[in-house]
């Protein structure tokens, strides 16, 4: 050969890489465009208060309200909530009227980007105590809002999208219990003060479909988007119409209680775990028994409760979780204080205060579900493990003296199941044998 061989063909995938690479350059110089809002956005940190005085947010205000470039939106909207970090600069964007309204309009954009960086800045005005009630009364007066944030929960893929607006959510929520019954209502068909059998037509709840198909979204990509959204219906709980919004909706009732259920009996908190895990899942087990007690308790009735025998599962699960929980707050042996009585009753309350909520949840629970077992289903766990010499200790221990009655009712049936179990319980719990 007189000449070089030919280099080799590339292939289809360096082809598109290269395009890709082409495409996110500025104009014809190799500079990306993700690195230079990166590199802008991470400045912005150190010159905020000197954009400020050269009133860049009202700059900024313009180009939001006439640009149609998604990614000069999405830089603008980025400063600006860098610019907000700081508490001076986020009281003067928020007792901006125009501007807040401006950006409460880039939250209806259909620009994922622009959408996180939106949210980002609502999220850090909604923390600063000084102006979260100026954007509360802001975001109730635009429905838009809610429209705009239940479509990106129900649609939207981008998993950092939904973890911060599911963020801002559950700090709107947390923050004012008004605006959570105003979007809970949003969303029903009938009144829920008016009775369901005087309409054919079921109530339907937008707001609680929308966060369990985030929830779902973000499940196995984002773990703490996931305990966001749990914390999320376990604020929906706390008022009667968000339980309803729940449990009447009998779709949106059985998929928040298999979602949940499916959690806590095969994915958090399981037999192979090691114990610590509950250090990292203490927040979102609280959320998610929260709920699922919330519906066991006001729709026991429900078919999606008895099918699949739940009682028995969630009483593995809960068990399990108080004694991963006493390994977690166990003292080391050779502290000198570990064996006073005052440091023992101050384990969980000076210890881990979300713990000490993990445990007050789990405990009442387990006695709620204690109090409708019947004969067959102790039988069933006495043989299945579920109701072990080992496990009944351990939700003795826990349940009492605060839920004394509920252990004595199930003392009575469990002598009619296995009297020797019944009677090894009381001897290790005297307290119960003089009272039984």
């Amino acid at each position: 050969m007189d000449r070089n061989p030919s280099p080799p063909l590339r292939s289809r995938e360096e082809e598109e890489e290269e395009a890709a690479a082409v495409g996110d350059c500025i104009g014809s110089t190799v500079y990306s465009k993700h690195w230079l809002f990166g590199v802008l956005t991470g400045l912005m940190q150190d010159v905020a208060l000197f954009l400020h005085e050269f009133n860049v947010p009202d700059i900024f205000m313009g180009i939001l309200a006439k640009s149609k470039c998604p990614r000069l939106r999405e830089i603008c909207v980025g400063i600006l909530g860098n610019m907000a970090c700081f508490q001076e600069i986020c009281v003067s964007i928020s007792s901006d009227k125009n501007l807040g309204q401006v950006l409460l309009y880039c939250l209806c954009d259909s620009d994922p980007p622009t959408l996180l960086e939106t949210s980002r800045l609502l999220l850090t005005c909604l923390s600063q105590t000084e102006v979260a009630v100026v954007w509360v009364e802001r975001i109730r007066e635009h429905p838009a809002i809610y429209d705009s944030i239940c479509f990106i929960m129900s649609s939207s893929t981008n998993v950092d999208l939904l973890v911060k607006v599911g963020e801002v959510v559950d700090k709107l929520f947390d923050l004012d219990e008004k605006l959570m019954l105003e979007w809970i209502r949003n969303g029903a068909v009938q009144p829920l003060d008016q009775p369901q059998e005087d309409s054919e037509q079921q109530p339907v709840f937008r707001i609680v479909p929308c966060v369990l198909e985030a929830a779902k979204q973000v499940r196995s990509e984002n773990p703490e988007g996931l305990d966001v959204y749990m914390h999320i219906l376990q604020l929906l709980t706390t008022v009667d119409d968000g339980i309803q919004a729940i449990v009447r909706c009998p779709d949106a009732g059985k998929d928040t209680w298999n979602l949940l259920f499916d959690l806590v009996c095969h994915e958090f908190c399981q037999s192979d775990d090691p114990p610590i895990i509950l250090q990292e899942q203490k927040t979102v087990l609280a959320s998610v028994f929260s709920v699922l007690s919330a519906i066991y308790a006001s729709q026991a009735e429900q078919e999606y409760l008895k099918i699949g025998k739940v009682d028995l599962p969630l009483i593995d699960s809960l068990i399990r979780v108080l004694q991963n929980m006493k390994h977690c707050q166990k003292k080391p042996e050779n502290s000198a204080e570990s064996n006073t009585e005052e440091t023992k009753k101050s384990d969980l309350t000076q210890g881990d205060f979300h713990l000490k909520i993990l445990k007050d949840i789990s405990c009442e629970f387990l006695s709620n579900i204690f109090q409708v077992l019947t004969k067959e289903t102790v039988a069933q766990g006495l043989k299945e493990g579920q109701l072990s010499k080992r496990k009944c200790s351990c939700a003795f221990e826990n349940l009492l003296p605060l839920y004394n009655p509920v252990v004595e009712d199930f003392l009575k049936i469990l002598r009619e199941v296995d009297k020797t179990l019944a009677g090894n319980l009381e001897e290790s719990f005297p307290s119960l044998k003089v009272q039984t």
